[in-house]
């Protein structure tokens, strides 16, 4: 007679055949307490994560310094399993686009920025975003769910290593075949065969409203048992969620970047509208906090150019106003238009125009070069496939967007100077 714990034994086994462990939903604290749990030395998991984010190794009987019955117990309860790519498109300027299949019709889209001196991967954080900036394609999307750790750090771990091959087949194609990096050896982290030096959360989806996974993922980043990126060379990008900044700030201070893209609160809460709960003051505060801890010694701010709305000589002042007693760049970024949008691009002269008029008042400014536009992967552009639990593509289908839509009036012509709209009354020290 087969004894009642011999079945519980046994259910627990198919169980855990049929739901594997995902062990890229760890960073190294949860992969040491994984391994324990398996009744492993802690040692192992740090063998364990080199082979893993170091030598994108999926086959756990290829992990040939962990012990052979270490091996099997993974065989037996774990999985490798980073989001299937649907789509691989490679831009004229060489930027890569992947298409990343995250289950239940849902898609995601991770950009590869090659250049000279580094090569950026802008990684996706939700499917979708519920923030719908009105600039921007993937919160037209509407939002389905946040993503996973091992949905955020698998973008990496995917695209470092099709690189590295990709990269190590032209060196042997040229006869290089000394500089060829092997992926057998949990060495192949050197930064010398690195191919992705910084990664960017500008992705679709707002980083801190899915703050867990997304620091877990940053973790990764970090480690110098993973991937080994310092804190200066990840970047999180954020649409100004002013508690989670702080949260942030304490937990794991990467680079900052702040979506901010109008100089006051009337036109910001039409652009940004999530400006409706945190305003610019409270925004501004969180940044001087931030700063304190940052990895850098400023904060860069994305300002979208949008003819007509946001890019008038009287804004280029306010935003002066706004930014001279913090610590910042500013990036503008041309605005890559897309159908729902009802927007339209600043014309060039008029970016270097409000560009000059931030240069000539001491602040850092730069203008971003589009890439990858050809392939619909340039800033703003990441649309994926998104099954949209908000309806919010219902609800814009009854009422199409415009350019004038919800606009000021007076933010719709480039040719006269813009009318200042008021800010709200600042908290921050030394600022209008």
């Amino acid at each position: 007679m087969t004894c009642p714990n011999s079945f519980s034994a046994f259910f627990d086994t198919l169980h855990m055949m049929s739901n594997p462990v995902n062990l890229l939903d760890f960073d190294a604290a949860g992969l040491l307490d994984y391994c324990v749990s398996l009744g492993e030395k802690p040692f192992r998991a740090q063998q364990l994560q080199r082979w893993i984010h170091q030598s994108g190794m999926s086959n756990f009987d290829d992990m040939t310094n962990l012990a052979k019955s270490f091996r099997e117990k993974l065989k037996a309860q774990a999985t490798l399993a980073s989001p299937a790519v649907i789509e691989d498109h490679v831009s004229a300027d060489g930027t890569r686009k992947w298409l990343l299949d995250i289950g239940q019709n849902n898609a995601i889209e991770t950009v590869y920025i090659p250049e000279v001196n580094r090569g950026t991967l802008c990684i996706s954080s939700q499917a979708g975003c519920a923030v719908n900036c009105r600039f921007c394609s993937t919160g037209k999307q509407g939002f389905s769910r946040n993503l996973t750790a091992a949905e955020i750090i698998g973008q990496l771990w995917m695209a470092e290593f099709v690189l590295r091959q990709s990269r190590d087949a032209a060196l042997a194609e040229e006869g290089h075949v000394e500089e060829v990096s092997s992926a057998s050896k949990p060495a192949a982290n050197l930064p010398a065969q690195r191919v992705i030096t910084n990664v960017v959360m500008m992705g679709m989806g707002e980083p801190l409203l899915n703050f867990e996974p997304v620091v877990t993922a940053m973790r990764l980043m970090l480690d110098d048992h993973a991937y080994g990126l310092s804190r200066r060379r990840v970047t999180l990008s954020t649409s100004g969620v002013v508690p989670m900044m702080d949260r942030l700030a304490q937990t794991l201070p990467v680079a900052l970047a702040v979506s901010l893209h109008a100089p006051n609160d009337a036109l910001r809460d039409v652009l940004v509208p999530l400006n409706k709960k945190y305003p610019l003051h409270e925004l501004m505060a969180a940044c001087d906090r931030y700063l304190s801890v940052a990895p850098r010694e400023f904060i860069t701010f994305e300002y979208c150019m949008l003819a007509g709305v946001n890019d008038g000589v009287a804004q280029a002042h306010e935003l002066v106003a706004l930014l001279r007693d913090l610590p910042c760049k500013i990036n503008l970024i041309p605005f890559n238009p897309f159908p729902e949008s009802g927007l339209v691009c600043s014309s060039a002269a008029q970016v270097q125009r409000f560009a000059q008029i931030l240069i000539q008042a001491g602040l850092v400014t730069t203008v971003r070069k589009t890439r990858g536009e050809d392939i619909d992967a340039a800033c703003g552009q990441l649309a994926g496939d998104v099954q949209d639990r908000t309806r919010l593509r219902e609800r814009m289908q009854r009422t199409p967007p415009s350019a004038s839509a919800s606009i000021p009036a007076s933010a719709q012509s480039t040719t006269q100077p813009l009318i200042h709209f008021p800010s709200r009354p600042s908290s921050a020290k030394g600022r209008a």
